[in-house]
This record gives C-alpha cells, sequence and structure tokens, in this order.
C-alpha cells in the first residue's frame, strides 16, 4: 500500500512526534510498505525522519517527491542540511523540474496522490497546498488519515 504525507510547514505549538510515529506505525500496521514525502520543510520532514528510523525496524521504502531540483536553496541552513541528510535516507527520488516554475508545488502534490492509496494529512487550515492536496484526493476517492499533531 503507498501512503502519500502532506502537511504545513509550520507545525503547531506542541506538535507531538511521537503521535506522529505512532499514527505512521499503525499505517505500517495496516500495510502501507512505500510513503511518498514531498520533502518540504516542517511535517514533511518530520515524518522523512521518523520513516528514516522505522526503516530500521520494517521493510518500508520512503520516495522523495520533490517538485524541482533546487526545492532546498531557499531553506534556512539548518533545515537544508536536515533536507539533504534525508534525501540519502529516500529510496527513490522522483523530480519534476530541473528548477523551480509555477504550479511545480501542486504538481508534486497531485502526483503523489494520484499514485497513492492513502493520504496522511497534517490539516489545519482550509487554505494553502495542504488543504488543496486533501480536497484533490478527496475528488479522487482516496482515504485521508487526518493527524492533528
Amino acid at each position: 500500500m503507498i501512503c502519500a504525507l502532506t502537511g504545513h510547514r509550520a507545525l503547531r505549538a506542541g506538535f507531538d512526534e511521537i503521535k506522529l510515529e505512532s499514527a505512521l506505525r499503525a499505517l505500517i500496521g495496516e500495510g502501507a510498505d512505500t510513503f511518498f514525502c514531498g520533502m518540504a520543510m516542517g511535517f514533511d520532514l518530520v515524518c522523512c525522519k521518523i520513516l528514516a528510523s522505522l526503516k530500521r525496524e520494517f521493510p518500508i521504502k520512503i520516495v522523495a517527491c520533490i517538485p524541482c531540483a533546487d526545492q532546498s536553496g531557499r531553506f534556512p541552513a539548518q533545515a537544508k542540511k536536515m533536507y539533504g541528510e534525508l534525501l540519502e535516507e529516500c529510496d527513490e527520488k522522483v523530480v519534476l523540474h530541473e528548477t523551480y516554475c509555477d504550479g511545480c508545488m501542486f504538481e508534486r502534490n497531485r502526483y503523489m496522490v494520484d499514485r497513492c492509496d492513502v493520504l496522511l494529512a497534517y490539516l489545519l487550515s482550509e487554505k494553502g497546498g495542504t488543504a488543496y492536496t486533501v480536497r484533490y484526493a478527496q475528488k479522487r476517492g482516496k482515504k485521508v488519515v487526518f493527524f492533528f499533531g
């Protein structure tokens, strides 16, 4: 089963990574063995970090779905370092564009949803890319599991 991940860049105060690990473990227990990660700051990178750790325990695969090869170019230094380290943990890398272009983030999100069975969503606002991705998944008849952190 393929699980795609979507969530906000800004995590709510008190965001609980232990609860997120439990949610990811539950998905693995339900048969998720491949995880599509958009590699954005915030929720995506936290999921990727936890999944990289869970790979030592479960036969899972992480697929980095990268909207543009220069995605981390404007990340702060610490996030850029984390991005590079986590990219090395990914089993596969799909790069949609060489450089940033209008709509490439939405294209990445549609790419992940079109190929997944379930979407794990950290959705706190009805605006923005995460909300768009959840609505798109629902229109496509995908199962959406909400995580509230």
